[in-house]
């Protein structure tokens, strides 16, 4: 019988006594399947444990767990630019690249992280579609999260709004920052051409709070580590733009640069509190290797 056949989505409740690990049970589930092929698959993402995908072999399974195995076509619901970091009952994290909406505009639908995520759910257990709970903008790379269900929307939604969230950027900017380390404070207002500016205080205007640290820098690039105290529509971009460091490659913002034929931001730390457990939740995203490329030393 070939492997893949016995692979297809299947679920099963563990209901032996004593503890095993995760490939024994798997091997219990389908006899006909080599070690190897049941080691790929969970590589490859493929099995989840009560909701969770779980890749560890040895991973201790006690009676009712529940394991849910995909099969390959609904594994690849997911497109190359979109990675799941983390995924329960409750809240999908992920991985986007940049290149890749967040949610839909009026000229793009389908190609969307939120889309394929709707997708992949539908594939799998046919839930309900997932909730928006903050975005990141197409060329903006990093870590995503999203709800699955209205209660988990709205306590994490109370947490971005209390600021609670911790979030950690890392841009490369035009020029040196001077000083190398601050805070940038304004409010920030919405021009009829979608652009972000730092105006005088006033209703319409919303505070945005920046904190910025250079970790590299050479003659023309920097790379900073920017926090977010507040997290307003183009806050990072908006901001280092006007203290005259825009970030590279946004035209938009000002910048004359694109050494990374894409723009230099990446959400590299996303941290919460699960809107169910409580559990504080931090998920790290490594920072994109071109990043790092601009400051390698030279050889002649």
């Amino acid at each position: 019988m070939n492997d893949e056949l016995a692979l297809e989505c299947s679920s099963f409740i563990v209901h032996r006594s004593s503890l095993v690990h995760l490939l024994e049970a798997l091997q219990a589930q389908f006899p006909d399947s080599s070690k190897t092929t049941l080691r790929q698959m969970l590589q490859g993402g493929r099995v989840r444990v009560n909701g969770e995908v779980e890749k560890d072999a040895k991973r201790e399974i006690a009676a009712g767990d529940a394991v849910d195995v995909v099969s390959r076509a609904v594994a690849r619901q997911l497109p190359p630019g979109l990675t799941i970091l983390h995924e329960d009952a409750d809240v999908i994290v992920v991985l986007k690249s940049h290149g890749l909406l967040t949610v839909a505009t009026e000229r793009e639908r389908e190609t969307t992280a939120q889309a394929h995520l709707n997708t992949y759910l539908g594939a799998v257990r046919r839930e309900e579609r997932v909730h928006v709970v903050h975005r990141l903008d197409r060329e903006t790379s990093g870590v995503l999260v999203f709800a699955k269900n209205f209660h988990a929307r709205e306590r994490l939604k109370e947490q971005f709004a209390e600021h609670s969230v911790e979030r950690l950027y890392v841009a490369i900017v035009e020029g040196t920052m001077d000083p190398p380390r601050g805070t940038i404070r304004s409010h920030l207002f919405e021009r009829r051409d979608l652009k972000m500016v730092s105006v005088e205080p006033r209703p319409e205007a919303k505070l945005a709070v920046t904190h910025y640290r250079t970790i590299e820098s050479n003659a023309r690039y920097s790379m900073l580590e920017v926090t977010l105290e507040t997290g307003r529509k183009n806050q990072i971009r908006a901001h280092l733009s006007e203290a005259g460091h825009p970030v590279a490659g946004d035209r938009m913002y000002g910048a004359t640069t694109n050494p990374l034929d894409r723009l230099g931001l990446h959400a590299k730390h996303l941290g919460f509190i699960h809107p169910t457990t409580g559990k504080k939740l931090s998920f790290t995203s490594p920072v994109p290797s071109s990043f790092g490329g601009l400051f390698a030393p030279t050889r002649s």
